[in-house]
């Protein structure tokens, strides 16, 4: 059964910072990669759930840059999980309605994973029920230096750049900033995700590891976003 939200007060654009797979492993007493395993399951139930309960684009913080400097083993599962699983899930994104898309340098990302990436993104790109984007090899400063590189290689002078002109050469060009940013595992701090996106985003933090992260939380975020006041600098007279 579909929630019970006031209406009008529903944040469009969700982010979550997905940590806490390698401690919640460690704590069971299992290998790290057995904590990545199933946090790759547990995003699966936070899209539908999102879907579900009416977002209409979920950003997921799944690999940053810096993890890059993790051992080389743990890197190669994380990037193997990644392909296993957009194999399984990109036919179901289509059924679902839902548009994927990555951010980040995804040319580091090894060969057969940017081919399984730009093939989920070309088959779901007509998809209108909600944008799912992954953030992977994701960092927010050289999601921003990046930008200002293509703003100058395509000759672009000051008087061109704006907010919104800039906001375009970004990788999440097309989609509202987030209204809320989840991070899970008790860490409080955004991790360079969304730094030029999220100057206005409510943020929600919770001590959840993100393989234990369900449903009901993610619900109960939702619920807590929907009472916060808003002014962005200004003042409700």
């Amino acid at each position: 059964m579909k929630p019970e939200f006031p209406p009008g007060n529903m944040p469009g654009h969700v982010g979550i910072i997905m940590d806490g797979n390698g401690r919640w492993a460690e704590m069971k007493g299992l290998p790290r990669v057995e904590g990545h395993r199933r946090g790759a399951e547990r995003a699966k139930e936070i899209i539908e759930a999102s879907k579900e309960f009416g977002v209409k684009a979920l950003t997921l913080y799944a690999f940053s840059l810096e993890n890059w400097q993790r051992p080389k083993a743990e890197v190669a599962m994380i990037m193997k999980l990644l392909e296993v699983y957009l194999r399984r899930e990109m036919y179901e994104f289509v059924k679902e309605g839902i548009h994927f898309r990555a951010a980040g340098d995804l040319n580091r990302l090894p060969q057969g994973v940017r081919n399984l990436v730009a093939q989920a993104e070309a088959l779901t790109s007509a998809c209108k029920n909600m944008v799912l984007t992954a953030a992977i090899s994701y960092g927010g400063r050289d999601e921003i230096v990046r930008a200002v590189k293509k703003a100058l290689q395509s000759g672009a002078s000051p008087q061109d750049i704006s907010e919104s002109s800039f906001a375009d050469l970004l990788d999440t060009k097309g989609l509202p900033d987030p209204d809320l940013i989840i991070r899970t595992s008790g860490e409080k701090r955004i991790s360079n995700f969304l730094l030029w996106q999220s100057a206005y985003s409510e943020l929600y933090f919770t001590d959840t590891l993100w393989p234990e992260f369900g449903r009901e939380e993610l619900l109960g975020a939702l619920r807590d976003y929907q009472v916060r006041d808003r002014r962005f600098g200004a003042v409700k007279l």
